[in-house]
């Protein structure tokens, strides 16, 4: 892997910047190391599984603190046992480095609860 996405600073796009090309979102993906779907070459999706309703509330709740805190708000999708994140920048109505520092960092919030 090459970048550290979930250590870096997330900027999210306030337009003006380029949606991301099938070769840029390939390398993003490489260094992100987690699996996740393109859908569209427009958006990622990513399905975290739990043992309850309780543990998938609460990694929602993790997600919607850090969506706040640095601005860029995924799509969150909560059910039993499950959350389903998606993510792109909607001022480019496609994906940009923005998206994939966070689906990083909701990685992270996923891996360690505490942190």
């Amino acid at each position: 892997m090459g970048r550290d996405l979930a250590s870096m600073e997330c900027v999210p796009c306030r337009g003006g910047v380029h949606q991301l090309d099938r070769a840029e979102i390939e390398s993003y993906l490489a260094d992100l190391g987690h699996e996740r779907r393109v859908v569209d070459d427009h958006h990622l999706e990513k399905e975290f599984r739990f043992a309850d309703f309780t543990q998938a509330l609460a990694y929602t709740n993790r997600v919607g603190e850090l969506a706040e805190r640095i601005g860029h708000h995924p799509d969150i999708y909560l059910a039993w046992g499950k959350v389903r994140l998606t993510v792109w920048t909607h001022k480019i109505d496609g994906l940009n480095e923005a998206d994939f520092v966070f689906a990083a960092k909701a990685d992270r919030a996923f891996e360690d609860p505490v942190g």
